[in-house]
């Protein structure tokens, strides 16, 4: 029986995340759940979403038998990764540590830039990950990028020059601290869409990581590594399950621009309040 793993976010961009992880474990059963009837995370309070949190992986763990959680919500991951594994008994990996260390491994100067929504950038989370790893970073919210890309602006000009924008602006930050930044972390699942046109606003050599890049390597390094779990089989076929708490129309038709692939019939569940 294949192995199941779940994929936690608030909403849908999580499912940039999932994309990266069917990429690197084939055969695996997915479970994802966005819980967009509650978005967004970020004006909550952390004890909130602590609670909300905790309901979606419990949901995940108990009744889709996930063995294994990702959460890829940069703001549950930065306000609420204790709480969720308090409320599991199955190992959790947020989206954060990922990012930090892998810009730490890519990083030559020792300095990083990193952009973010205004809740995650709030919660200084980036900052303290990639602190602990010995690299100095500056986050900057750039409120903009996230209706950009659910308009399906991801390679749109205007899209581009606000992101060169929110560059020059961290850059002068940057400088002004003495600092000399060759990393930059993209700290939403949604700024994976938009990529391309980060690499082409850094300067030159400057390395762009990717949070669900990042996060599902680290979760291929954790879920075959642990003996408590069965190994991925790379002939069995992948099986897909998307739950969302709210909107599953907007989730079923935006979903698949993340995926890469259509998400399939998106199943609506009731956490309670």
């Amino acid at each position: 029986m294949a192995p199941t793993i779940g994929v936690f976010d608030s909403g849908f961009g999580g499912l940039t995340v999932l994309r990266a992880l069917i990429e690197r474990l084939p055969g695996v059963r997915f479970a994802f759940l966005g819980d967009t009837a509650r978005l967004p995370y970020g004006s909550k309070s952390r004890r909130t979403i602590a609670r909300y949190a905790a309901q979606s992986a419990q949901f995940l763990v108990r009744e889709q038998g996930a063995e294994f959680l990702v959460i890829a919500c940069n703001t549950a991951s930065a306000l609420a990764l204790d709480a969720i594994q308090d409320a599991v008994p199955v190992p959790v990996l947020g989206v954060i540590e990922p990012g930090a260390a892998a810009a730490r491994a890519a990083s030559v100067t020792g300095d990083a830039l990193v952009v973010a929504t205004e809740a995650t950038v709030r919660s200084h989370a980036y900052t303290a990950a990639c602190n602990a790893h010995g690299l100095r970073a500056i986050e900057k919210a750039c409120p903009l990028l996230v209706p950009l890309v659910e308009e399906g602006w991801t390679d749109h000009p205007v899209t581009g020059e606000v992101i060169g924008i929110y560059l020059n602006e961290l850059r002068a930050e940057a400088a002004a601290k003495g600092m000399n930044p060759d990393t930059l972390v993209l700290g939403c699942t949604h700024y994976p869409l938009l990529r391309r046109l980060f690499e082409g606003a850094v300067k030159p050599g400057a390395k762009v990581i990717d949070s669900a890049e990042s996060v599902a390597q680290a979760a291929v390094r954790l879920f075959n590594g642990n003996s408590a779990q069965p190994a991925a089989d790379s002939a069995a076929q992948t099986e897909i399950c998307c739950f969302a708490t709210d909107s599953v129309e907007k989730f079923e038709r935006l979903g698949s621009r993340f995926l890469g692939r259509p998400v399939g019939q998106v199943e609506l569940i009731d956490l309670g309040g």
